[in-house]
């Protein structure tokens, strides 16, 4: 099940922290009746205590202020940083509790990787940017590299109910019981702009593959190029076709991956593809200024999507995730500009001829890290055998 595009929408492309934060704390000041923030990480840095602080001064002054952020991700945030916010009248939950960090529990990597958040139902932010500064790793040279939109118009009523609806999920959870809607409605936010958008989710129900067939359906009709950035990148068989499939029709595809180690395991198992993907003609950069956490694509001249997505099993079929589909040639511009702009200056390109010269030892660490990955996801037991890796 697939969300429509809906027109008449005016999108503000965010690049980092350092324009996601000022923009997100000003929606916060100058809300007036109601706030929902959906994160995986709520750090308690710099950054993440001025966020918590406007949060608090809203609730203060009567703003119905909603906090939800990710059991695992923010594992510290309930005893840290949102007991402080409780204690100023903000409602905060948590998603899926970590009962301990060693339990080794069947659904312990089903997770909300959601990075949405809505102010009075007028403007929303929807993304891939945690709350956390972007410095928080001190061994990158540069900050975290990573995107968020900033949304006027209809398509804000989608993430609003998509806030909405988890809340609500979370909270009967919580309290056994279904709460009920919230007496609060608010009026379908007006035409701002021109641009056509839609958000689209992935959850374990109804929309269990919204998110990569809405990739799947853009790789099959480009005619031109595909430019892919993500952090984490893991396709399963049916991906891997998509992008071989476009290349081979005469696409000029480029993705841009992390060359960092962030992540040991999804690192060396995301290069025991490379090999192929090369061969194919499909060009791989790693960006090596500070650490990548983009998910977000541009295909042909009027497709984008930003969002909180990686190309990976664990939020393709596990998390519950949140995307920005967007039809418009003046933003997918823009967004293509930036991701070109990141290959040039801070990517370093993975030619064909320098494959043969990694090490046998490389070769076998990255198919043992990639069949790593396959039991893990395997474990879950809920993978249909036709979409597994």
């Amino acid at each position: 099940m697939s969300t429509p595009l809906v027109p008449g929408n005016r999108l503000t492309l965010l690049t980092s922290g350092a324009a996601y934060f000022p923009a997100l704390i000003a929606e916060i000041e100058a809300a007036a009746s109601e706030i929902h923030l959906e994160t995986y990480i709520f750090a308690d840095d710099a950054t993440s205590r001025a966020v918590a602080a406007a949060l608090a001064r809203a609730a203060r002054r009567g703003v119905a202020v909603r906090v939800l952020a990710d059991g695992f991700g923010a594992r510290d945030f309930d005893q840290g940083l949102g007991a402080g916010l409780r204690r100023d009248g903000v409602e905060v939950m948590v998603y899926r509790p970590e009962a301990g960090r060693l339990a080794l529990r069947r659904h312990r990597l089903r997770r909300l990787h959601r990075k949405l958040s809505v102010f009075d139902g007028r403007v929303a932010f929807v993304g891939g940017i945690n709350v956390i500064d972007d410095w928080s790793e001190p061994e990158a040279p540069a900050p975290r590299f990573d995107y968020a939109v900033r949304v006027e118009g209809p398509v804000v009523a989608q993430i609003h109910q998509a806030t909405r609806h988890v809340w609500r999920l979370v909270r009967w959870a919580r309290l056994g019981r279904r709460p009920p809607p919230p007496a609060q409605r608010f009026p379908r936010p007006e035409r701002a702009g021109e641009v056509r958008a839609g958000l689209v989710i992935r959850d374990s129900l109804r929309h269990r593959a919204d998110i990569e067939r809405a990739y799947l359906t853009a790789i099959d009709g480009a005619r031109d190029s595909i430019l892919l950035a993500n952090a984490y990148f893991l396709p399963g068989r049916r991906f891997r076709q998509a992008l071989l499939q476009a290349a081979h029709r005469g696409v000029r595809v480029t993705l841009l991956l992390q060359g960092r180690v962030e992540y040991a395991l999804l690192h060396y198992a995301t290069q025991a593809l490379y090999d192929r993907l090369i061969a194919a003609g499909i060009r791989i950069v790693e960006y090596r200024a500070g650490f990548l956490h983009a998910k977000v694509a541009v295909v042909d001249a009027d497709w984008a999507t930003v969002g909180s997505s990686n190309i990976d099993p664990f939020s393709l079929l596990l998390a519950r995730e949140a995307n920005l589909v967007v039809r418009d040639t003046g933003f997918a511009a823009g967004l293509r500009q930036s991701l070109e702009a990141a290959c040039a200056e801070s990517g370093i390109e993975i030619a064909a001829d320098t494959l043969p010269t990694r090490t046998w030892g490389m070769r076998w660490i990255s198919r043992v890290a990639y069949g790593l990955i396959r039991l893990m996801v395997g474990m879950t037991a809920y993978i249909p055998r036709r979409r597994r890796l």
